[in-house]
């Protein structure tokens, strides 16, 4: 017998690895079975290993024991509280080997990869699409039943996304945070300073695939398809006439309305006389 087996004399018989105490192995072996014998009283969660299980009991009795020392912030367990602490130090100890981005903590350098791998293990169980996060799955699943969780307190609307709510904040606050290096124009959506810098850069990158035009913005191109595709989809509720705009509606209506023709009139009794 080598020094090495005498030092670890408990063997796995599945997988050879080897251990310097007898539950060392018990506890590894569990790898294996699957087995998970020790049950939290509260919730019936089951675990491989007691450590496991008295980290999960402070989940309901509401211990944490490990305290930040730079801002007093407490946790349930060490590796929350190692996590939080980069926060501070701003280490990022955990790197993608396929584009190099780095990560403070495990988990969101597993959940980063998948970008790499294709996976979407979070599927939707009433459409049937997949995710890669299952926060995006559960905003998803908001769209099917119409949930709004997340409420202004200002205002009282009600958004299905907190960075949603967020976003709409500002409105109230007045806060633009996305600042345009060119004119120091700023705004408080991102995609708004995206379009902006646009108008700097000259830059169209939406294109029409039938006849070639390119716009700036997204929602010009799809206001455009509808020359081709024939859609209108605003329509006059007197006449029942439609447009494909929003803009040609609300010029159309006024010639039911009698909006602004007073005005026009005016115009052209101002340029008689002027001609006179």
């Amino acid at each position: 017998m080598s020094r090495d087996t005498e030092e670890t004399p408990y063997t796995c018989e599945i997988c050879s690895k080897s251990f310097y105490k007898q539950w060392n192995l018990n506890r590894h072996i569990r790898t294996h079975t699957g087995e998970k014998s020790y049950s939290c009283d509260a919730c019936a969660t089951c675990f491989t290993q007691k450590s496991s299980l008295k980290r999960h009991m402070r989940i309901h009795t509401g211990q944490k024991p490990y305290v930040c020392e730079i801002c007093s912030k407490s946790f349930y367990n060490q590796n929350n509280l190692n996590d939080h602490i980069r926060t501070h130090t701003g280490e990022k100890p955990y790197s993608c080997r396929a584009c190099g981005i780095s990560f403070r903590d495990q988990s969101s350098l597993r959940t980063h990869i998948r970008i790499h791998t294709g996976e979407k293990p979070y599927i939707c169980e009433l459409c049937g699409q997949s995710f890669s996060h299952q926060i995006t799955l559960n905003g998803h699943i908001r769209t099917h039943t119409g949930e709004k969780p997340y409420s202004c307190d200002e205002c009282g609307t009600s958004f299905a996304h907190r960075s949603s709510l967020q976003t709409h904040m500002r409105i109230h606050t007045g806060e633009k945070p996305y600042v345009c290096e060119i004119c120091d124009k700023s705004f408080s959506i991102q995609r708004t300073l995206n379009r902006h810098i646009r108008t700097h850069t000259g830059e169209k990158p939406y294109s029409c695939e039938v006849c070639g035009i390119s716009f700036t913005e997204k929602s010009s191109l799809k206001t455009h398809m509808r020359r081709h595709i024939g859609e209108k989809p605003y329509a006059c509720k007197i006449c029942s006439k439609s447009f494909s705009q929003n803009g040609q509606l609300t010029q159309h209506i006024r010639t039911h309305t009698g909006e602004n023709l007073n005005a026009r009139e005016n115009l052209n009794v101002g340029d008689n006389m002027k001609a006179l």
